[in-house]
């Protein structure tokens, strides 16, 4: 059976993409192997237009045969542009910062991090001369937690934080060459996606560095513990190995993706990177707002609830995952998942086991229908049952909750038959009516949303992890990360008991579908997910115009940390979308 050869397929690469990543040669490898166990044409077809012809996606089609051919002329994933997939892993590439509603002023200022001595020893311990630039006109992510931090000093009572994980310059450009159908840039801030183009209030844009302290720590788990700190950082970035501006073509690409034996400077992870985004500081990759010494960073979520500002994070991926985690909790590896998300709902923890933190007033996300017998990286308290939200604990949720009574939640899940839209907006209403905090539990195997493709559809085709498949109920029984962000938004914002103003709140949208897309070596599930996240951001900008709110409000897109996609032919990628347009009228 098909399936069966996938659900093989996929752990075999699975197993591959967990291990540091250690060149083509095992990549290529696997992706023999996988082509051996499955029939690529076997895979899902794309579906049928309303007067029932197959739908054309030339995209779709690239893909496929980009992974059964493993070349493409159009482009490829690593630093060998003869095979299409030689690297899975994350790159130091810069990665882009659109702000809107506040400019980027306060950072020009002050300066570069890369130009000023004093700021690289305050963050890495030291002065790394490959990394110092006195011209640099490029930024590091803690620049915006300190902006985030500006933003609500200055008077805004909204603060938005949107996470395109793992979106770098070249993937916002792939899905913008198929967006416009053609190449309207090739430098810049681009056009074509809203966060490109919107304009309804002033907006500034820049490129940010993702680099760590270090690349790893040595921990322990179960005493929340570092054992052996890393005193050592390699972190920093080479503009003359990496590239002054992301759309420089990079003439040492083995630098890019931390294998520059000269300047190793460590390749950043996704808890590394939210940590700075949300605390405003360097750390070790793994680690969840705790520092290379062992101490806790306070992320500007907690700061702000402290101040009466209401919390919330959404995600298409589970609510435990590295940048949800970074916004709220603490946990020295960021596989502790179900630790992270007591942490997340105000239970104890292992890293708060006698005052639990007083938990997000709004957490909405994937992790649904998860379940496992064992998982040696959670610790001796692991419990058997879903890694990213055990039962008990949500049941523990359930149980305590009451209208009115101070910290409770409306808990809405997934629910067999039921549309994930009207689930989630019921409970929101309730959450709102009844005084209550909100979480939404939701997604499909793997704990995930849905991932959408390029044209808008759910049929992904095969990549380097297999091919995933998903049941109309996955379908319908999930909102999309569009749809838990308005809910977001309406529970957040809504007015204090004796008030009819608007709350004031701190808001972190993750579209963490990208970073698994790109993992996966898959453009057209990238594009897709890229697409997502633009309609999260269409929800929020339509919020603000709806509510005549810009004087309060500050928005920031950004991203963790890059991938290594190179296009190499542009035109192929728009003509694919013209092909698909002009066929499926």
């Amino acid at each position: 059976m098909i399936s069966t050869r996938l659900q093989f397929v996929a752990c075999l690469l699975a197993s591959f993409l967990a291990m540091p990543a250690s060149g083509e040669e095992t990549v290529t490898k696997l992706l023999e192997k996988a082509k051996s166990l499955v029939d690529i044409d076997d895979a899902r077809a794309p579906g049928v237009t309303t007067s029932g012809e197959p739908v054309v996606d030339p995209l779709r089609e690239m893909q496929s045969n980009a992974i059964k051919e493993q070349s493409a002329p159009w482009g490829h994933w690593g630093s060998n542009p003869k095979k299409y997939s030689t690297w899975t892993n994350h790159s130091n590439r810069m990665v882009p910062l659109y702000a809107f509603g506040y400019t980027l002023n306060d950072l020009r200022e002050k300066g570069s991090l890369y130009s000023n001595p004093e700021r690289m020893k305050e963050h890495f311990g030291r002065v790394d001369e490959e990394s110092l630039n006195p011209n640099a006109n490029y930024y590091d992510q803690v620049d915006v937690y300190d902006l985030q931090m500006a933003a609500v000093k200055s008077g805004k009572r909204h603060v938005i934080l949107v996470v395109y994980d793992g979106m770098d310059w070249p993937t916002t450009r792939a899905a913008a060459l198929y967006h416009n159908q053609s190449n309207r840039y090739d430098s810049g801030r681009g056009t074509g996606l809203i966060f490109q183009d919107y304009r309804g209030t002033k907006t500034d844009f820049t490129f940010l560095v993702t680099t760590p302290f270090a690349s790893s720590a040595k921990i322990d788990v179960n005493s929340q513990t570092i054992t052996a700190p890393s005193n050592d950082s390699t972190g920093g970035y080479s503009p003359d190995r990496g590239g002054r501006m992301p759309w420089h073509e990079q003439s040492r690409r083995d630098y890019v993706i931390g294998q520059d034996r000269l300047v190793p400077h460590t390749v950043a992870d996704s808890a590394a990177t939210a940590t700075s985004l949300m605390s405003g500081v360097k750390t070790y990759n793994g680690s969840i707002n705790v520092m290379p010494d062992g101490s806790h960073a306070v992320p500007i979520a907690r700061k702000l609830q402290a101040d009466g500002f209401r919390v919330g994070a959404v995600t298409s991926v589970p609510v435990s995952h590295a940048t949800p985690a970074s916004a709220y909790a603490n946990n020295v590896i960021r596989q502790d998942y179900q630790d992270i998300t007591r942490d997340l709902v105000g239970l104890p923890s292992s890293s708060h086991r006698q005052e639990p933190l007083p938990g997000l007033d709004l957490l909405i996300g994937g992790g649904w229908g998860e379940g496992t017998g064992e998982d040696k990286s959670q610790g001796d308290n692991f419990l058997k049952g879903n890694k990213y939200f055990h039962e008990s604990d949500r049941d523990a949720l359930k149980k305590n909750y009451k209208a009115g009574k101070p910290n409770s939640y409306v808990v809405a899940e997934r629910t067999e038959g039921e549309s994930g839209v009207d689930v989630l907006k019921t409970a929101t209403e309730k959450a709102i009516k009844e005084e209550a905090r909100l979480l939404g539990f939701f997604g499909t195997k793997g704990g995930h949303l849905p991932f959408q493709t390029a044209d808008g559809n759910f049929n992904p085709t095969f990549d380097v992890k297999g091919t995933e498949r998903y049941t109309r109920a996955d379908v319908v029984e999930n909102p999309t990360v569009s749809d838990m962000t308005q809910s977001a938004l309406d529970f957040l914002s809504a007015p204090q008991k004796g008030s009819d103003e608007k709350s004031d709140f701190w808001l972190m949208v993750e579209a963490g579908d990208v970073d698994w897309a790109n993992h996966a070596n898959n453009l057209d599930s990238s594009i897709g997910a890229v697409f997502s996240g633009n309609d999260a951001f269409g929800t929020i900008v339509n919020w603000v115009e709806e509510n005549d709110a810009w004087d309060d409000t500050a928005v920031f897109v950004t991203s963790d940390h890059g991938h290594f996609l190179v296009i190499e032919n542009v035109d192929a990628i728009s003509d694919a979308a013209q092909k698909a347009a002009a066929a499926n009228r």
